[in-house]
Parts: structure tokens; C-alpha cells; sequence
């Protein structure tokens, strides 16, 4: 019809993907004042079923009506099989998600690589945080023996397109074999063996009236020699001083020897002082290898730490009621948020980690999402309220949405 006299009831049907709203008439008619009345709302969205607890990983959902979408992310070690995304679509005079759900799998490795003259301990399958540990074969009695050079342990981790990786490359076994190590004018005071492998260590001083030039310890290395060199001692002369030895410090500037008369400053290490409660402190040669007032440092323990605060992530791996220096961490941020720094991060005393704690912010999309819904509110409302009222309410959506997601830095 094109024209509806007064008293013309019109009924309707709800177009797929809605339903009819229970105690709400699907019709209008035409009064007296040539108006349709009933005007409220009798169609609604369907909605689909909750997709339900995605293990191993999170589900964003927005909402759960006819049109809206769902997506999927999984936690640090896992990667998705499957869709991304999923919308609530019609679907049998219904509604219903279009496609199956995804899952998380832990991230496989491929086996570890195999060495020449070793093993490693096999398992069932290779997956995120697996360990294997490598050792060298035995040899004859009498034979020299393999010494396994490099990390023995690897562990299954993961690169950024999510493909499994060893962390490291595998190590060796080989024969290493040092000469027997001299100091001239010096003597062995630890380390004595009848022959020197990999690792083998030796601590070296000097004659009485002797200084000694280098590390007083030196340890084989994997290339059949000794490292660092061996040291030398030199003879001690009215106007030379050595390196002064000072435990738990460096000093500054490092040298064989010293003219007398000459300074040197003494730094000590982290969380350790001078018995004055001092960190620095300089010394002078007085020659004959003696300098004033030399003195060692001493070293308290070092300061804990504690988890640092991630707003919209969370630490997945390495959290601890308290941290010590050299611990490390890693952090995942929440669905929708996007990782600013690394995941990885190391504490280093003081409360500090390096390169410094990451911050979640939220991805374009979600940001898009938010300033879509505020537009729209803004419509809505413009149909039915004042426009003053209108431009108050949308001002302060606005100021909300730069609240809470663009001022979190700080």
C-alpha cells in the first residue's frame, strides 16, 4: 500500500539475525493523529553462545550479538592452529560463530642436533621448555679423554615467526691437551697434575724479591693453550711497584707496573666498600712493590628486587617473591595490547632491569573500536537530547577514552 487510512494495523517480521523482543507487539497502527504508535523497539540482535575457556590462550570478545567478533591469541611458548578471527554470522534461521575454533599447540622443536663423540639425553617429543643435556663418550683406559666444549645444556625456545629453536648451538667433544705452564722465577701454588685438559686451572706466585706481571691464574682453553697468558715475574727494584692486588675492585689505570711516586684509584665492585664505608679510594707506588695505604673491599649482599608493575600484561616466566642480580623475566601483555620494549628483561640491582620494564598499550584496532562506540553514542544521543547536552556527554566520553588509553605512560 502506499497510502494507510487511520486504524491500518501493520505487522512485521524480524529480518534474519534478530528476534522479537517477549511483550513487544510486532505491529504499529495508524491513529487519529496521524501517527504510528506503538514506536518502541520489538527486534533485537541474536546472540551467539560464548565460544567458552580457550585453553592456553585468550579470547577477546567484544560483545556476543549477531555481527560482532571474537579473536584469539595464545600465551608465550604456544602458537595458534586455526582462525584468528571469528564473527557471529546467520546461520539456520539463527545465529551462530562461522568457523570452528582455533586451538593452541606448544611449540615443537626439531630434534637436537647430534655431535661427534657425545650424546644427549633423548625424550618423547621436543616442545617449548624442553631441555636436553649433552655428554662425551667414554674412552680406553689410558686414552686422553673428550672434554665437552660449550653449553651442555639446551633448551627448546622459539623465534619471532613462532618456529621452535634450540638456544644455543651444540656443543663439542674434542681432546684438548695443554702444555705443562712455567713462570720463570715463579712457582705453581695449585693445579699440580701430570697433564692439563680443558678447564684445568693453575695459581702461580713469585719469588721473594719477585713481582708478578698478569693474572696469578690461568685456565686451558678449548684451543690447547692457556688463558690468559701465563703471567711473568719481574725483579723488584727501589723504584717500581706491581699492580696492586685488591679483592672484590678494579683499578684504574690498569697496568704492569708503576713508576714510584705514581697514583693509581681504587673502584670496589657493586654493593661492596672500603672498611670506612667508602667505594673509591687512591693509592701511591713508594716503590720496592709497596703502596700506602692499600686496603681491600668489602661486599655485603646484594639488594632484592621485586616484580615490577605491568599494566594490561602479566610475567609469564622467572617471577619470584624477590629478585636477585642476573635474574631474568618475561613479560606477556593481554589481549588486544601491544608490547612497547622487550619481553625479556634482567635485574641488576637498585630495583632496576635493563633494557627497562615494557609497557602494554592498546592496538590500533581496539583504539578504532573505542572511537567508533564513542561516535556512535554521540549520534544516538544527538536524535533525542538538547544539543548542549549532546556536546557535554560527548566531551566527556572523549576525555575518558584519552584517560584510559592514552595516558597510561607515566
Amino acid at each position: 500500500m502506499k497510502s494507510f487510512p487511520v486504524g491500518t494495523t501493520v505487522s512485521y517480521v524480524c529480518r534474519p539475525g534478530y528476534m522479537g523482543i517477549p511483550g513487544k507487539a510486532p505491529s504499529r497502527t495508524c491513529g487519529e493523529d496521524l501517527q504510528w504508535s506503538p514506536t518502541e523497539q520489538f527486534c533485537t540482535e541474536r546472540k551467539c553462545n560464548h565460544p567458552g575457556e580457550f585453553r592456553d590462550g585468550f579470547i577477546n570478545v567484544t560483545d556476543l550479538t549477531f555481527g560482532s567478533k571474537a579473536t584469539f591469541s595464545c600465551a608465550a611458548g604456544f602458537r595458534l592452529v586455526g582462525t584468528v578471527e571469528i564473527s557471529c554470522v546467520i546461520k539456520d534461521k539463527g545465529v551462530a560463530w562461522n568457523r570452528d575454533l582455533p586451538f593452541c599447540e606448544k611449540i615443537p622443536c626439531e630434534p637436537p642436533p647430534t655431535i661427534a663423540n657425545g650424546r644427549y639425553t633423548e625424550a618423547d617429543n621436543y616442545v617449548y621448555q624442553t631441555s636436553v643435556t649433552y655428554t662425551c663418550n667414554e674412552v680406553p683406559r689410558g686414552m686422553d679423554p673428550f672434554s665437552l666444549i660449550g653449553p651442555a645444556t639446551l633448551v627448546c625456545t622459539y623465534n619471532a615467526q613462532l618456529n621452535g629453536v634450540w638456544s644455543e648451538p651444540p656443543p663439542q667433544c674434542r681432546v684438548v691437551k695443554c702444555d705443562n705452564p712455567k713462570v720463570e722465577n715463579g712457582r705453581k701454588t695449585a693445579g699440580f697434575r701430570p697433564s692439563y685438559s680443558y678447564r684445568d686451572s693453575v695459581i702461580f706466585e713469585c719469588d721473594p724479591g719477585y713481582f708478578m706481571i698478569g693474572p696469578d691464574t690461568v685456565t686451558c682453553g678449548e684451543n690447547n693453550t692457556w688463558s690468559p697468558p701465563t703471567p711473568t715475574c719481574e725483579k723488584i727494584t727501589e723504584r717500581v711497584c706491581g699492580a696492586p692486588k685488591i679483592t672484590h675492585g678494579v683499578v684504574i689505570p690498569v697496568k704492569s707496573a708503576y713508576e714510584e711516586g705514581e697514583s693509581v684509584q681504587i673502584k670496589c665492585n657493586a654493593y661492596c666498600t672500603f672498611p670506612d664505608g667508602t667505594k673509591e679510594m687512591t693509592v701511591t707506588c713508594q716503590g720496592q712493590n709497596a703502596w700506602s695505604s692499600l686496603q681491600n673491599c668489602e661486599c655485603g649482599p646484594a639488594s632484592s628486587g621485586f616484580t615490577p608493575v605491568i599494566n594490561y600484561g602479566r610475567v609469564i616466566d622467572g617471577q619470584k617473591p624477590s629478585y636477585a642480580v642476573g635474574d631474568f623475566i618475561t613479560i606477556e601483555c593481554y589481549a588486544g595490547y601491544t608490547l612497547h620494549g622487550e619481553a625479556r628483561i634482567q635485574y641488576i640491582g637498585e630495583n632496576q632491569w635493563v633494557p627497562g620494564v615494557p609497557t602494554c598499550q592498546l592496538s590500533k584496532y581496539e583504539l578504532l573500536f573505542c572511537e567508533v562506540v564513542v561516535i556512535f553514542i554521540a549520534l544516538r544521543l544527538f536524535l533525542i537530547l538538547p544539543k548542549v547536552l549532546v556536546a557535554v556527554m560527548v566531551f566527556l566520553a572523549a576525555f575518558w577514552v584519552y584517560k584510559k588509553f592514552f595516558s597510561q605512560n607515566g
